[in-house]
């Protein structure tokens, strides 16, 4: 069996692989990966990046994002948030976005996986699951980058703040570590020390 027809073996349709793990099943990885890449059994989806292209009834599938993400930052410790996620608080965001954005420990900026921008950002805790805690301080953190008015989605987040669990909306302002967010929320959290300043 030839070195290619090996490597072939090892990939799996639907599946992202970093250049460097191809390179563990190859003596000569850029070689390899051109023939495959000629062959249509890779596609190239980011830098250093190829998917194992999954054929269906309806034709190629693409790559779900979240086995991206994962390849791209060789971890899987981290949180994709869509900021449209923020109209479910119901505070009058109606906006859409094309532009998920991924909370990680590794990567920071704007990159291009798969034909779809994401916006990486970095943290040094990130939750394991998105939560309506999590996402009010996460909304409150970005509130400059929100078309919509400030001081009215400010007054709306507050007031849902107040009908949320204050043990678990502190505990998103600490694993998420936004000051402004903390700095925000005072009157919800500590209305005592918010009303003795």
């Amino acid at each position: 069996m030839t070195a290619l027809a090996k490597l072939k073996r090892k990939l799996r349709p639907g599946q992202v692989y970093r250049r460097k793990e191809l390179a563990a099943w190859s003596n000569a990885v850029d070689r390899h990966v051109g023939q495959l890449l000629e062959e249509g059994r890779l596609e190239k989806v980011g830098a250093g990046l190829y998917m194992v292209p999954r054929k269906t009834r309806f034709g190629q599938t693409p790559a779900r994002p979240e086995k991206l993400v994962e390849s791209f930052l060789g971890d899987d410790r981290f949180l994709m948030v869509s900021p449209n996620a923020y109209n479910s608080l119901e505070l009058g965001t109606t906006q859409l976005y094309n532009e998920p954005v991924v909370y990680n420990r590794k990567r920071h900026g704007h990159f291009e996986l798969d034909g779809r921008r994401y916006d990486f950002r970095m943290r040094t805790s990130v939750p394991s699951n998105l939560s309506e805690e999590f996402l009010l301080v996460d909304l409150l953190h970005n509130l400059d980058r929100l078309p919509e008015e400030k001081a009215t989605v400010l007054s709306k987040a507050l007031g849902r703040a107040r009908r949320m669990d204050r043990a678990r909306l502190s505990r998103a302002v600490k694993d998420f570590g936004s000051a402004r967010a903390a700095r925000l929320l005072k009157p919800v959290l500590n209305p005592d020390q918010a009303s003795a300043t």
